[in-house]
């Protein structure tokens, strides 16, 4: 069975670096900036580890501000030539 994949999107300027999203996430996908802050001066979420995203969208679910959006990606099978 293949592993279910997922891609996030984070609106680093909505974002005011509330971690919730960052606490949600089961596959450690996402974390706040370190260093820089968008516009607001905020410390932004951003995406650490994204190819461990598995589509949950937990992280979408308990962001305050909707600044998180989750797509499912297809699982592309390698072809038999």
């Amino acid at each position: 069975m293949a592993k279910a994949k997922g891609a996030v999107e984070v609106n680093a300027e909505r974002c005011k670096g509330c971690n919730l999203c960052v606490i949600a996430c089961p596959c450690s996908v996402l974390g706040l900036q370190p260093k820089e802050v968008n516009n607001r001066g905020y410390h932004f979420a951003y995406t650490v580890n994204p190819q461990a995203c598995i589509g949950c969208a937990a992280c979408a679910t308990v962001c305050p501000d909707g600044c998180i959006a989750v797509y499912r990606l297809k699982a592309v099978s390698p072809s038999n030539d």
